[in-house]
């Protein structure tokens, strides 16, 4: 949907940077890496990329491969390159990831500061890199024209888009185009196709849209849930935005499920390794989203699964919109489980090894230039594939794996949701007592019903400006979940990092 802009007074612009820059500091957020780690990243840039320490496997040549990018149009810290081609009795999925550990010596002064940040932190006014932009937005990075390392996996999968054999290896390879998520829409939709990438996009559509029925048919579930955005124009002018996934995104993140799927079926079969995992969600917030949905009309048939639902509902409705946010509270406790590694935990059993939400075992091995705990998943493969001995720098570095993801993943949302936080307080800072058409998303958490009227607080959304703030019911005690109201804006504070509206009425 159309993002809305508004202007800020000078003054409000540099408050809300103080604020950006507070938040920085409160969570230990910082672009300067050191002058030794800063060093070892440009002279690793310089030299190029080098042997990995206890890697015994040779490179292969890979450039011959027409692999593509698909990314935000102004994302420079490109991970992935894909390729996918028919094979006659299934498709080739081929996925080159980027190798960090041809970069990054074990031990090393950057070795130490990416273990400290663990993954890059993404803010409205920028992101704060795992890596420094020397090598995340360069030297390390797969973009198009410019031959670079990677680790590349080659999965088949069948008509049914199954996986039939999967290996990763060492490899050189060279990205073709980068494109975005728009333009590679736009290609698929029928328009023009200047980089030539329109075959192996359309091979991309089929694995992916296969892909996603295997995902509904495990009970995995993939949330479509309107994101909100916020960023300043080259003007400076601030835009808002919920902005809802491209099909061709959601079909390029079952590639990287895909991957993360077969990647932790090998570590599994060889007993070491790093799964990303969830636990199934609780029965009783199984039975509270049913009720949720009786109450915003929405039917949910005894035999249609949860997945299943969730595809057939649209964002854009209030009532939809209200479930879909209600429903991401539906599979919590996301960790990391390292085993196998200097401490020789045991692997992990049962639903212990499986992600609820994508109903596998899962392992985050595709996103190594923004989140630490993929360069170890990918050197297991690495080492399973090529039946060598996993290196012991990555034996030794799981046991603390869990530990420092968790700290990472919790700055990355702080940073996340404060910044946005941040933005609509400014934005909305001189409108207090303006009134809005609105749709409640989620009612009082925490046994909030049982609080005093003027305590309880839910959640409503805004679509212009485009926000999501707290709201405290009306004179009559009411949140009505799902439904069309209007509220007036009470608070907006930027030294708080506060919006709170209430109910005025509904509509």
């Amino acid at each position: 949907m159309p993002a809305s802009r508004l202007r800020l007074a000078p003054e409000v612009v540099g408050e809300l940077a103080d604020g950006l820059a507070r938040l920085r500091a409160e969570l230990k957020l910082s672009e300067d890496f050191g002058a030794a780690a800063q060093a070892e990243a440009e002279a690793a840039a310089t030299r190029g990329p080098a042997d990995v320490p206890g890697r015994d496997v040779a490179r292969v040549d890979a450039t011959d491969v027409p692999f593509v990018t698909i990314d935000p149009a102004s994302s420079l810290d490109l991970d992935q390159a894909l390729h996918v081609v028919w094979s006659g009795h299934g498709w080739r999925v081929s996925y080159a990831i980027a190798d960090l550990p041809a970069f990054v010596v074990p031990g090393g002064a950057l070795d130490d500061e990416t273990q400290r940040r663990g993954a890059t932190c993404y803010g409205p006014d920028g992101n704060v890199p795992l890596h420094p932009r020397v090598l995340s937005e360069g030297a390390a990075s797969l973009l198009p024209d410019q031959v670079r390392p990677a680790a590349l996996w080659r999965i088949d999968v069948d008509e049914d888009a199954e996986i039939t054999a999967a290996r990763v290896e060492p490899a050189l390879v060279r990205s073709r185009a980068k494109l975005s998520y728009e333009g590679a829409q736009a290609v698929l939709d029928g328009g023009p196709d200047p980089d030539g990438v329109g075959t192996v996009l359309r091979a991309l559509r089929e694995v992916g849209r296969r892909r996603q029925a295997r995902e509904r048919d495990r009970g995995g579930v993939s949330l479509n849930v309107p994101e909100q955005q916020a960023w300043r124009d080259d003007d400076g002018g601030w835009r808002l935005t919920f902005r809802t996934t491209l099909p061709v995104e959601g079909w390029n993140a079952q590639l990287s499920l895909l991957t993360g799927i077969a990647a932790a079926s090998i570590m599994l079969r060889a007993g070491v390794g790093v799964l990303r995992t969830m636990p199934p969600a609780d029965g009783r917030d199984v039975a509270r989203l049913r009720r949720t949905a009786h109450a915003l009309d929405i039917p949910w048939p005894a035999t249609e699964s949860y997945g299943e639902l969730l595809d057939r509902l649209d964002a854009s409705t209030p009532a939809h919109a209200a479930f879909l946010e209600t429903a991401t509270t539906l599979f919590r406790g996301a960790g990391y489980h390292a085993f196998g590694g200097a401490d020789h935990a045991p692997a992990p059993t049962g639903d212990g090894a499986r992600h609820a939400a994508i109903a596998a075992p899962y392992a985050h091995v595709t996103a190594p230039l923004r989140r630490l705990v993929d360069r170890y998943g990918t050197e297991a493969c690495l080492a399973a594939c090529a039946d060598r001995p996993v290196p012991d720098w990555v034996l030794a570095g799981l046991p603390s794996l869990p530990a420092t993801m968790a700290d990472a993943d919790r700055r990355a949302n702080a940073y996340s949701r404060g910044g946005l936080d941040l933005v609509e307080a400014a934005l909305l800072e001189d409108r207090v007592g303006s009134s809005y058409p609105a749709v409640v998303v989620e009612g009082p958490r925490n046994h909030g019903a049982e609080l005093p009227p003027d305590q309880r607080r839910g959640e409503l959304m805004v679509r212009d400006p485009a926000i999501l703030a707290k709201v405290r019911p009306g004179p009559d005690g009411a949140l009505p979940l799902g439904e069309a109201v209007t509220a007036r804006l009470v608070e907006a504070s930027v030294a708080r990092r506060a919006v709170l509206f209430e109910l005025t009425g509904q509509d």
